[in-house]
Parts: structure tokens; sequence; C-alpha cells
């Protein structure tokens, strides 16, 4: 598997050095995931290496070609078409993932064919009708109820997590925590998207899916397709450091999807279904 961070030589300037130093600088590792469904490629992303089945499991979901890990019947890693300088035979760079789909699951529609950063995707006014037709859980049947103090201190719960980040500061996190603001499980990658995906992920695989009872805590800004990866994973609330975007918010406000953003110190902003968060002394 691909080293997470690498590291490199860089000349640094400043103030007490204008004529440069050198140092050692740790960077995080960039490298495209292939996802091949049979023998077909389907969807090339780039990604931080890691947790790829995990990844590929939560990217399938939010495409609508899986509804569970029973859809999925094997996956494995293929022999790259990188040449070993020493033995001149192709050797495996473990970024290609071949799914094989199970007899039951329809035949996906196109892939998508071109590298792709984990940002693409189709939004629209049409998208959320889409997202209500498609998915599998009822977030406002999700009773779950979460206290403001507890929200607030995720933040700090999710940077304590980001080892990548801590060493780099190029990685995005996501972090799935129970209404007690206990850790469940914590992804990073380059980007914020794949972390998010590796999430969904796990929580398929283990089990907890719908993630009901669940907060989602995300690093960056909150768009469109944070908020359907959560609504297709039935996950109740979606919190961010950053600010949502306008279809974001609608989006969590027709699906039932509760959403806070400006998450930081003691405050933050609660956009859509305010009522799963109970402010005051809880």
């Amino acid at each position: 598997m691909g080293r997470v961070t690498t590291r490199h030589r860089v000349v640094r300037l400043d103030g007490r050095h204008p004529e440069g130093t050198t140092a050692v600088d740790t960077l995080a590792v960039e490298e495209p995931l292939e996802i091949r469904l049979g023998a077909t490629s389907y969807a090339t992303t780039m990604r931080t290496p890691g947790h790829d089945l995990e990844l590929a499991h939560g990217f399938l979901s939010a495409e609508g070609v899986i509804a569970g890990p029973e859809d999925v019947v094997s996956a494995r890693y293929c022999t790259g078409t990188v040449e070993d300088e020493e033995t001149g035979l192709a050797r495996n760079t473990y970024n290609v993932l071949q799914i094989a789909l199970a007899d039951s699951v329809p035949p996906p529609r196109a892939g998508r064919t071109t590298v792709t950063s984990s940002a693409c995707g189709i939004c629209g006014t049409d998208a959320i009708e889409a997202l209500r037709r498609d998915s599998r859980f009822d977030l406002r049947a999700d009773r779950t109820s979460v206290a403001a103090g507890t929200v607030l201190g995720l933040p700090d719960e999710l940077r304590r997590a980001q080892r990548a980040f801590s060493s780099t500061g190029a990685t995005h996190a996501a972090a799935l925590f129970g209404s007690d603001g206990g850790l469940l499980v914590a992804r990073e990658d380059i980007g914020r998207h794949n972390a998010v995906d590796k999430v969904v992920g796990w929580a398929m695989l283990s089990g907890r899916r719908p993630a009901t009872g669940c907060v989602l805590m995300v690093s960056g800004r909150i768009g469109f397709e944070l908020a359907q990866k959560s609504v297709l994973a039935g996950i109740p609330v979606l919190a961010g450091i950053s600010a949502p975007t306008a279809l974001a918010v609608r989006t969590a406000d027709e699906t039932g999807l509760t959403l806070a953003g400006f998450v930081r110190g003691d405050r933050m902003s609660i956009y859509a279904n305010s009522e799963r968060i109970l402010r005051g002394r809880h």
C-alpha cells in the first residue's frame, strides 16, 4: 500500500535567513485510484492511499451503483503497469481496484472515464428530487437529538484524529460520532469528498447504515455532494467547520437532514432541521 505522507527537501526563506536554509518537509501523498467494475473502468479519482475499499463502497453507494455490501462479491487490487526497475516486471501499484458486483445488481450507467477530482458530481434543481427518490432511508423518522455543547466539541475531536494533517497541513478529514460525542471512525484524504466516502464505506461495511443517531463532522465547507452522501447513508446530522452552500441547505431542509455550519469555538449556525440540536443546558 502506498504511503500517506512522504518527505521532500525544501529551501526555506525567512527574515533571519534571507539567503535560504535547507530543510526536509512532510507532504501528503496524492495518487490516482481507478475503480473497475468487472473488466470495465468506471471511475478514476485522486486520493490519499489507504482505506480504498471503504472509499470504493462509499463512492459507489453515492453513485447509486450499490445499495449495500451484499452488492459487492469481491474486491481486489490489480497489478499496475509500472515496471519494476530491478526485475523489469509490472508491479502492483495498489492504484487499481477491481470490483465484482453481484448478479442481482443492475448494470450501472456509463462511468466517469476521465480522472476526476473528488468534488465532481451532478448538481442542480433536479438533484434534490432524484435524491428523495433514490434514498433508502427516511431521515425525518430519525428522532436523534444531540446537545449543542457536544456538537461544539466535535471540531477539537476531529482535529485530534487528523494525524496526516498534523504532519502535512494538506489533508481534509471527516468523522462519524455518536450522539454522545464518542468517536466512531475518522478518515483523512486530500479530497474532502473522498474522506466522507471512506467514512460512509466504513459504516456500510460495519453494519452501521443507516447511521441512526450519528453526527458526521467535516473539516471544510459543506456542498451539495456532502449533504447528498449524508442523506444516502442515513446520517441525521451533518456539521462542518466552514460554510454550507445554498444547495446543500436546500437539500438538508427538504430531506430532513440537520445541517450546522461554522462550528467553531462556542458558536455555530444551524441551517436546517434545528430541532435535533438541543440548546441551553444539556
